[in-house]
């Protein structure tokens, strides 16, 4: 039997092969860490005639992974960030006793243009798309269904059959603060993303709409100049 790899080994060597490509062709970059806390938002569209219901998203979960910096010239440059990240939604029925939690685990790559203001104390502004790989889809609680099969709730993702989309991609922009010191850099930024895709591949809904804030921190080393 001929060994075969796994889409998620595919798109981790494809990954790796970017990152060392990017760190090859350019002479001055930083490799750093980064982590933090999101928050994710839902809204969705259970059939073309009804209006978009909001759900209540997840709060305070962990980002974290290894950002990537380069400047190709003063005050301009890109930053490239390969992340792991949370994202779901907590649907209540009407009475608001009851409960559906669903939680989405990515490996997220943002790919930003990094513009910033200042010497060694610096204003950050980024901007760009970001592509994932979902990782597990997990459903944390169901507790209820809907009454009227005409009026669709948020379907489960994480049992046998539901088939989520493994792709993610969108936008994301980002401001923060940085200061350096010497080699190294500390950064303090918030982001926001919104998803272009959606998990959903059985039409069980008509649309759904994923936004994403983070807060983080992160620390950088130079190691190679110019």
């Amino acid at each position: 039997m001929k060994p075969s790899i796994t889409p998620l080994g595919k798109f981790t060597l494809l990954c790796l092969l970017f990152t060392g490509i990017f760190t090859v062709a350019h002479a001055q970059l930083s490799v750093g860490i980064r982590g933090g806390i999101s928050y994710s938002g839902t809204s969705y569209r259970p059939t073309a005639a009804i209006p978009k219901q909001k759900v209540q998203g997840l709060k305070s979960k962990p980002v974290y992974g290894i950002a990537i910096e380069h400047y190709f010239k003063d005050h301009a440059g890109v930053e490239l960030d390969i992340q792991y990240l949370t994202t779901g939604y907590i649907e209540y029925d009407q009475d608001e006793t009851l409960s559906n939690q669903t939680e989405f685990e990515y490996l997220k790559i943002p790919f930003l243009s990094n513009f910033y203001f200042g010497r060694s104390g610096r204003f950050h502004i980024k901007l760009g798309p970001h592509f994932g790989y979902l990782l597990n889809a997990t459903d944390v609680r169901r507790e209820f269904e809907s009454e009227n099969e005409d009026l669709p709730i948020l379907p489960t993702y994480g049992q046998p059959g539901d088939d989520p989309k493994k792709f993610m991609y969108g936008l994301t922009a980002g401001a923060g603060i940085s200061k350096v010191f010497g080699k190294s850099t500390v950064v303090a930024e918030v982001r926001a993303s919104y998803e272009l895709g959606r998990p959903e591949s059985l039409d069980r809904i008509f649309d759904m709409e994923v936004t994403n804030l983070e807060f983080t921190v992160s620390y950088l080393f130079q190691v190679m100049e110019r």
